[in-house]
């Protein structure tokens, strides 16, 4: 993986205006994903500083699950689904957040084991929410974070303040 794969990358990630309500800006990582090279080079800009350093991939519903299959895939690393409320049938934990367009909740399956190492994957970092709330979930599942990682970071909506330090490959 190059800066110029990577730069590559990012000129894959499209901007949809009124998405999914009026006054909100989609990026749109579709085109990326469909590009083999630019996937590949950004699952492994993803989990560069945390090499050996994670047990399972908590993937965030729905587009950090595509990085999670990858990443456990490259590594051997298992898969930890963050689910959004109502889709696991026997949710483990659950916690609730503010997205930047109204509320949510995340839950997870009771599949961590005690002290497990968690890197949380995600494809945008926008307020916050979504990825702190997944770091409350470890923890409430007992098992540590020890990173979180993401695509794109929107440095206008101040995410970094609620979550601490991520690794972003991204930022606009």
């Amino acid at each position: 993986m190059t800066q110029s794969d990577l730069a590559r990358a990012q000129s894959l990630i499209t901007s949809i205006p009124d998405y999914p309500e009026p006054g909100v800006m989609f990026r749109d990582i579709s085109p990326l994903l469909a590009d083999g090279p630019a996937m590949r080079a950004v699952t492994e800009a993803l989990i560069e500083p945390f090499a050996g350093q994670f047990d399972i991939v908590g993937g965030l519903e729905a587009r950090g699950f595509l990085f999670a299959g990858a990443i456990s895939t490259m590594t051997g690393a298992g898969i930890l689904p963050i689910r959004k409320a109502g889709k696991l049938p026997r949710p483990a934990a659950a916690v609730s957040y503010t997205l930047e367009y109204g509320t949510a909740t995340i839950e997870g399956p009771d599949v961590l084991k005690e002290g497990e190492r968690v890197l949380l994957i995600d494809d945008i970092l926008a307020t916050g929410g979504t990825l702190t709330a997944a770091q409350a979930l470890v923890r409430d599942l007992g098992a540590e974070v020890v990173g979180s990682a993401v695509v794109l970071e929107l440095t206008a909506l101040c995410g970094r303040e609620h979550t601490g330090e991520v690794r972003t490959l991204f930022a606009e």
